[in-house]
């Protein structure tokens, strides 16, 4: 009965070994030239005002949360609105029950400020 486990185990070698191979393969075979240029920190090609240990505000990641929230709605209207002809009532009044939850989240984080830039 174990033998029936060794191909499962043999795929799992492989995949953790390529994962390691691959994760390492430009520091073991790439050019090994350091310099003060190459090791400063780049951002956007400023030159970064402040620390880099500063705190970011909670604010940002709520709206990236929020935005990810709300365009994730887009992945299910689009097939509702691509076969919204074939589709029965039900289908359409369930769709409208989504929409109808997602505008009661809107209105709670309007209602929260969390839109609000400071």
């Amino acid at each position: 009965m174990l033998e029936n486990y060794i191909p499962l185990a043999l795929m799992m070698l492989v995949a953790i070994a390529f994962g390691v191979i691959m994760a390492n393969l430009s520091k073991w075979i790439g050019p090994k030239k350091p310099s003060t240029e190459k090791l400063s920190v780049y951002e956007s090609g400023m030159i970064p005002i402040g620390s880099t240990k500063e705190r970011v505000s909670v604010k940002y990641y709520i709206v990236a949360m929020l935005f990810i929230i709300f365009d994730i709605e887009i992945v299910f209207l689009y097939p509702w609105a691509v076969t919204f002809d074939k589709i029965g009532a039900f289908a359409i009044g369930e769709m409208f029950l989504f929409i109808g939850l997602l505008f009661i989240g809107y209105i709670y984080v309007v209602k929260k400020g969390a839109l609000e830039w400071d």
